[in-house]
């Protein structure tokens, strides 16, 4: 008998990959702003503390010693919030991208789901920024499983990353392993009449959305599109000719994460079709549990089937 594994956080990826990653011959430096527990990047402290150096609250700090590392042929893991990973942008930017190091940033907390902590600590922006910086390869993913890796092929593949994960423990959905690859959407469902695009703790509610929807006589294909830069244009147009309309679900501003990105490469595609987005609407977040603040911005199952009847019915 399969026994369905339990809900997990996507932070708690980090510190027991890269202790794996280290076991098997990377070369691993990890730089932590005092947050190493709730990243979990504390597990790879305990075992090589030799390799793991806190900076305090000094994020800028922080990034301009990744920097500096990773030129001493290291893979640089730096650790911290998303929120507070844009406090160091100039230092990613100047120190990081421009360069083209070999430094990832893997960010918890990212979302309105970080719940309780309130606004001043959820990352509604943080992908747009780093996807706006050259070189730099942007991943969003969708379990706990996805999460794990694409922390192995960051620290494979040379140059800067940027990994955004989670704080609620989330359904995982890659029960049999993971299947990402770098740039490439994952197809979970395939359908004919509308697309779903998602990335993160999307990717499970549009899932279900898209098993209520068959109920109703509506198709819908499910893309994880777990690598937010670059982008899988491919994929995209692809679904934009099979099934003539796309929604896209993000935690994240709709006006610059992956909705517009999706919508720009639509727009430039020879597939111009209707689309919606489910996202966070011009706003931040508020204080509460975490599934509520998804529920009061609409981030729920039910507002991605909403969206999708409204683009079928654009569409038809």
């Amino acid at each position: 008998m399969t026994t369905t594994p339990a809900p997990a956080a996507t932070r708690e990826a980090l510190g027991p990959a890269l202790v794996r990653l280290q076991q098997n011959g990377a070369d691993i430096v990890v730089v932590d702003a005092d947050l190493g527990k709730s990243t979990s990047a504390r597990t790879f402290r305990d075992a090589y503390p030799e390799r793991f150096f806190t900076f305090g609250v000094a994020e800028q700090n922080m990034i301009s010693a990744a920097g500096g590392l990773s030129t001493m042929g290291h893979v640089v893991v730096a650790s911290t919030f998303a929120v507070f990973a844009e406090h160091a942008f100039d230092q990613l930017r100047m120190s990081v991208a421009q360069p083209k190091l070999n430094v990832k940033i893997v960010a918890s907390h990212g979302g309105v789901s970080t719940g309780e902590d309130g606004a001043s600590a959820q990352s509604v922006e943080d992908y747009a920024l780093f996807s706006s910086l050259v070189n730099f390869t942007v991943c969003v993913p969708a379990d706990v499983v996805e999460a794990e890796a694409m922390v192995a092929a960051a620290v494979a593949t040379p140059g800067p990353w940027y990994i955004r994960t989670g704080r609620p423990k989330i359904p995982v959905i890659y029960t049999d392993g993971p299947r990402f690859q770098v740039g490439k959407a994952d197809m979970l469902r395939d359908g004919t009449d509308v697309t779903i695009v998602a990335c993160g703790l999307l990717v499970e509610r549009s899932l279900r959305a898209a098993e209520a929807l068959e109920r109703s006589g509506i198709s819908a294909r499910v893309l994880n599109m777990g690598t937010i830069r670059p982008l899988d244009v491919e994929a995209l147009t692809a679904a934009a000719r099979d099934t003539g309309a796309i929604v896209v679900a993000e935690e994240h501003l709709t006006h610059s994460g992956l909705g517009a990105m999706c919508a720009q490469a639509i727009a430039a595609s020879t597939q111009p079709v209707p689309m919606e987005f489910v996202g966070v609407q011009n706003r931040y977040g508020e204080s509460a549990t975490w599934d509520e603040v998804l529920e009061i911005m609409g981030l729920t199952a039910e507002g991605v089937e909403a969206a999708v009847r409204k683009v079928v019915a654009r569409k038809r």
